[in-house]
């Protein structure tokens, strides 16, 4: 089986720290080019990557030798790169969100499945197993009846010249940690949820994006779901589902580091059990995953566009304080 060969748009942390590595290692990819506008930078980078350096996003999307980008511009770039690359012919993962834009994300998504290629977001903690374990759980009956969802990811304030702060650039906790309590509740809740209330804080830098914010959704049958995200927070990465007759949490639901072994708390009438779980890398799953999309020629993702029209509900029903 022959690897799919992706080059990647940008040097960003996230690429540096975890996704070239795990691009380098996964058996089902095989790790071509780093492109940057700076040619120092894209030679730092893939030097570091051991791959091949390319000055220029067009100089790389041109190359015969990729079958597939990793894009982890900031999010106002999104909507140029993505649509660049597809038009070259190649499939795409790209940071979340896609865009910050709806009509865009439905106009990336339209061309993706119109010219037949793969276009994903990188979510990945929904391809980590501790998901899944609680998924099973749920449908199981561990806890009868769903009642509520519960889900909250902050960060601690970061420094005042994060691209986070900048509007210009797509900032604002909903569009960076806001993405995962709503995909979350997509996840365990299904997509049929809908925005029943919202409210975005503004506190950063100039107070030009939302630093914190909370949103309340419901399902038809009335479960509902409260999101709370922010990035100027102590440190929460957890989710909780009530049921009729208990509930599940999980601690560290976002980010856990490849080595962390996850542990599923069950309540009920009769006790409290600590479930553990074997550690798991999202990361490499979630390359794995995209891989195997791509070798199968898979079409679009249904909970890419759901999501995004979530958000663009939480983001212009909100209210603004």
């Amino acid at each position: 089986m022959e690897p799919v060969r992706i080059g990647v748009l940008g040097c960003a942390d996230i690429a540096r720290r975890r996704m070239l590595p795990a691009l380098r290692a996964a058996s089902g990819t095989a790790l071509v080019a780093v492109a940057s506008r700076d040619a120092a930078k894209a030679r730092d980078t893939a030097a570091e990557a051991g791959c091949e350096a390319v000055t220029g996003y067009g100089a790389l999307l041109e190359r015969p030798d990729v079958d597939a980008v990793y894009v982890p511009l900031p999010a106002a770039l999104h909507a140029t790169w993505v649509e660049a690359a597809l038009r070259a012919g190649k499939h795409v993962l790209a940071e979340k969100p896609l865009t910050t834009d709806l009509a865009d994300t439905r106009r990336l998504t339209a061309l993706a499945g119109a010219a037949g290629l793969v276009l994903r977001e990188n979510v990945m903690f929904v391809h980590h197993s501790q998901h899944a374990a609680v998924r099973a759980l749920v449908a199981g009956g561990a806890i009868g009846e769903l009642r509520s969802f519960r889900a909250e990811f902050t960060v601690p304030r970061l420094p005042d010249s994060d691209i986070r702060y900048d509007a210009a650039l797509g900032g604002g906790a909903l569009w960076d940690t806001g993405v995962y309590p709503v995909r979350a509740a997509l996840h365990f809740l299904g997509d049929r949820l809908e925005t029943e209330a919202a409210v975005l804080v503004r506190g950063g830098p100039g107070r030009a994006v939302d630093t914190a914010g909370t949103a309340l959704l419901r399902t038809p049958e009335g479960v509902t779901a409260q999101l709370s995200f922010g990035l100027d927070h102590g440190y929460r990465s957890a989710y909780e589902i009530t049921g009729s007759e208990g509930r599940v949490t999980v601690e560290r639901a976002f980010t856990p580091p490849a080595g962390h072994p996850p542990t599923v708390r069950l309540e009920r009438r009769t006790g409290v059990e600590e479930i553990g779980l074997a550690p798991d890398d999202q990361v490499l799953r979630t390359v794995a995953a995209f891989a195997a999309d791509v070798r199968a020629a898979a079409g679009p993702e249904a909970s890419l566009l759901r999501q995004a029209e979530l958000l663009d509900r939480i983001h212009r029903s909100a209210h603004v304080v």
